[in-house]
């Protein structure tokens, strides 16, 4: 396959729908397209009614080009990631992978404008998080729920208000920010560096203020991340973990039980901040960015030195610690439904604890005027002076 034809595949793939994040192409499926949250086939001329295995494969080696980095990680780890620029209409990170025996590719779609923390209206308080010197900073969640974006946010909140050298590690470039305030060198995997490991040390000696990894995904990656936030720098970097208990836990288990103790320590000295990102589906359509905030206190550093305990959960820190800017997953959920962006059965559906919310929305429909109790389905007919 050439060039411009698969350009003008994925071109009349972008125009079918408004909200289009990601573009799938899956052996025995038609073409498919993401279209907020929800999987679509979609019609291209000549028509595919289902993706053979050759086009797929045609596909997938159209966008390596010939990458023998990219064909070695496909052929000994079955996955390679790359982006590919469709023109001035639109870039993509992608992903192949071996599925059945079978390529398979996904690309997502990114955004040409580096967000804002106002354009994205992300909590307030990742302005104060931006403002960080040292230490380590955390956003996470699943795939798809929005971290890279997040980040570039905090980046271009940095790049407008401090002059200072921005190191990114980033696998691939998927926000490329301008220069304004802050100097930002911006490096992709495989093209500027070889690993995280490795691209992390050449940072430690180009004097930056600011280092962000694009993912921890391995021991190395972490301990090398620890020590620069150790050291004077301040770290930003992304796990795919559901919440602030679970990020620490995965730290801890990339290192052996004799070394927990120390690695606890160290975590409560640099861990400044845990941003965690769930998308709901939204009543109007679209998606709806649930965050949980955990941020750093003596009782943030007593939990993670010690472990969660009775009266030490994180959950119940960031409860008491909402009047500064923290938030439960919980508090989050409840705060979209009663501004009604989101149902009462979505509510539920993403809660961390359902009783809370349950009880939550309660007291959100008595404010206004609604009372479940009348709703029973027990009546009593009796005639209007029955008790007169």
């Amino acid at each position: 396959m050439r060039i411009p034809d698969l350009d003008k595949i994925l071109s009349a793939m972008l125009k079918t729908y408004d909200g289009i994040s990601d573009l799938n192409f899956s052996v025995g499926h038609p073409l498919q397209v993401e279209d907020f949250g929800e999987l679509k086939p979609v019609s291209v001329d000549p028509p595919i009614e289902a993706l053979t295995a050759y086009q797929t494969e045609q596909i997938a080696l159209t966008l390596m080009q010939g990458d023998r980095r990219l064909i070695h990680d496909y052929l000994t780890g079955g996955s390679c990631d790359c982006s590919y620029s469709l023109h001035d209409e639109a870039r993509f990170r992608v992903n192949i992978f071996r599925q059945q025996g079978h390529f398979s590719v996904v690309l997502r779609k990114l955004q040409g404008e580096v967000p804002s923390i106002e354009g994205l209206h992300l909590p307030a308080i990742l302005r104060e998080v931006a403002k960080e010197k040292t230490g380590l900073v955390l956003v996470t969640g699943a795939t798809g729920s929005g971290k890279t974006t997040t980040l570039a946010a905090l980046l271009n909140e940095i790049n407008q208000t401090q002059p200072v050298h921005v190191v990114t590690l980033e696998d691939p470039i998927e926000y490329v920010h301008p220069k304004l305030k802050a100097t930002v060198n911006q490096r992709e995997l495989g093209q500027d560096f070889n690993n995280y490991p490795n691209g992390l040390r050449a940072a430690l000696r180009e004097a930056p203020k600011i280092i962000l990894v694009g993912e921890m995904r391995d021991r190395a990656t972490v301990e090398i991340a620890l020590t620069a936030s150790e050291t004077g720098h301040l770290v930003f970097s992304t796990l795919h973990t559901v919440d602030a208990g679970q990020s620490i836990n995965r730290i801890l288990g990339l290192f052996s039980i004799g070394e927990e103790k120390q690695l606890r320590i160290r975590l409560a000295d640099t861990l400044r901040y845990v941003v965690s990102q769930r998308l709901a589906p939204r009543v109007s359509g679209g998606r709806q960015l649930l965050t949980e905030i955990l941020g750093h206190n003596l009782r943030t550093q007593e939990a993670i030195a010690i472990g969660e305990g009775e009266h030490r959960s994180f959950y119940e820190i960031i409860e008491a610690s909402s009047p500064f800017g923290w938030m439960t997953f919980d508090q989050s959920i409840l705060t979209a439904y009663e501004n009604d962006l989101i149902t009462e059965e979505t509510a539920t559906l993403f809660a961390s604890r359902k009783g809370r919310i349950t009880r939550g929305i309660d007291l959100i429909q008595k404010a206004r005027g609604v009372d479940n109790n009348l709703d029973s389905g027990l009546r009593l007919d009796l005639p209007e002076n029955a008790f007169r």
